[in-house]
């Protein structure tokens, strides 16, 4: 077995992680959102995978683009998921498959997963295991209800994790069901905690020497994505309830109620209007949160008599006579391109910005653009495809994917051989015998040239 870290990585300022290996058993979402981020700081990342219980996102047909074949390579949201990693084909319940990921572990710094919390001991790969082969290894497990408590092991999905922490209660029309959020946020937020947690878990280790296991709850992560609902239980004693109009583009509507999900009576105008086009996506959001801001919209509008008549003068008036505030500010805001409009409010000092459309984010932003947001690698399958990177920048550098996703099992027989040091002949008859592929799928054409290429040098 060999160890190929470079124990003293010269780190680019873009790739604060860069010498650190990361052994990545996850799926779905949120464990491979956390990975995926430790991939784009830098990390060398090695997603596990079997062709047999494969990724729900890698069959997730829905999100294969038009003229690329179907496949679990092809997949756009497995693709941005998992961007920047490594991956492997290897079956942990061979005995050989087994020892090779403990081989695998014992040269990396993370083991990252987000199954029930008992799947990972079934395997004999819990944290207990692996902390005797390596004793500082940074163990970072996501299950739904963590680690401990009576529901510890119960198995769940985003949208259900939603319900138990109060997201889908809060969503919905007075009298209706519960509507629950469209995208699973809260798979998203579980991932930007599983990364966080890893990070801190690696200071830890840093600064102590010590190994550390993180035991993350995806479902109590959602508790953070309830607002004020959980400030108004507590401080004020009212339980949360749909009452009135779903919070929005207006700080309150005409006769709703202020509830706790609301912002309160703070801006007049604060919506969404039409502009130049009228089209489906022809919208811009302008909010005004002071009497200042209203005079400098008012000039930019030409300032038509029916803002002096005194009845907009003060917040309190504007609120009350929003309906027909907004039509008269959607008769000027329809002549304007909705970016037009944006760049004349800002120089103006009035909050205004276009609704973007994914396509607008992508190709129409130039803040976006220019901060770096997104970069563009070539995937085997997808041809050229753009990946969003990270929010943030390191000393002026944009933190961009640093490759495309794994085809599955692509980098098996280059990491078992180069990385963990087994023999040729050891490689050819892991695959023959159902170790590192399954016997009875037939193998893509990369990883048969893959194995090729190792058992020739």
């Amino acid at each position: 077995m060999q160890d190929g870290r470079n124990q003293n990585p010269k780190r680019r300022k873009d790739r604060p992680l860069q010498g650190i290996r990361v052994v990545d058993f996850t799926w779905v979402r949120a464990g491979p959102w956390a990975a995926r981020w430790l991939a784009t700081l830098g990390a060398e990342v090695i997603k596990v995978e079997w062709p047999e219980n494969l990724d729900m996102l890698r069959l997730n047909r829905f999100t294969v683009p038009p003229g690329v074949e179907p496949g679990p390579n092809s997949t756009g949201q497995f693709a941005d998921t998992n961007a920047g990693k490594l991956g492997i084909t290897v079956n942990v319940r061979h005995p050989k498959g087994l020892e090779a990921i403990k081989s695998l572990i014992s040269v990396s710094d993370v083991v990252i997963e987000n199954f029930s919390s008992r799947i990972m001991q079934r395997w004999g790969l819990g944290y207990e295991d692996l902390k005797k082969l390596r004793p500082d290894v940074v163990y970072v497990s996501m299950a739904g209800f963590g680690h401990t408590g009576r529901q510890h092991y119960f198995g769940t999905m985003g949208p259900a994790a939603q319900a138990l922490s109060g997201l889908t209660h809060l969503s919905g029309l007075p009298g209706k069901p519960p509507a629950g959020w469209g995208w699973s946020y809260l798979d998203d937020t579980g991932g930007m905690y599983g990364a966080m947690c890893a990070l801190t878990a690696l200071r830890h280790r840093n600064q102590t020497g010590q190994g550390q296991h993180v035991d993350l709850s995806q479902m109590i992560t959602g508790i953070t994505l309830t607002g004020t609902a959980f400030l108004d239980k507590t401080v004020n004693g009212r339980e949360s309830r749909r009452e009135g109009y779903p919070p929005g583009n207006r700080t309150v509507w005409p006769g709703a109620p202020v509830m706790n999900n609301y912002r309160g009576p703070i801006a007049a105008p604060h919506n969404a209007y039409r502009t130049l086009g009228g089209g489906y996506n022809d919208w811009c959001v302008i909010a005004c949160l002071s009497d200042s801001e209203w005079t400098s919209l008012t000039g930019l509008m030409g300032s038509p008599s029916w803002t002096h008549d005194g009845r907009f003068e003060s917040l309190e008036g504007r609120l009350e006579r929003q309906d027909e505030m907004d039509r008269r500010i959607e008769e000027w805001t329809g002549t304007l391109d909705k970016y037009e409009l944006a760049e004349k409010c800002q120089a103006a000092g009035v909050r205004a910005m276009p609704v973007q459309s994914s396509l607008d984010r992508i190709e129409n932003d130039p803040q976006l653009r220019a901060r770096g947001m997104f970069t563009e690698v070539k995937h085997p399958m997808l041809g050229q495809w753009k990946f969003q990177g990270a929010p943030f920048r390191l000393d002026g550098a944009s933190v961009t994917v640093k490759g495309p996703p794994p085809m599955i099992g692509e980098h098996t027989a280059k990491i078992m051989v180069d990385l963990l040091g087994i023999s040729r002949s050891d490689l050819l008859e892991g695959f023959d015998q159902g170790v590192f592929w399954p016997e009875s799928t037939p193998r893509y054409d990369y990883i048969q040239q893959a194995i090729g290429e190792e058992a020739n040098k």
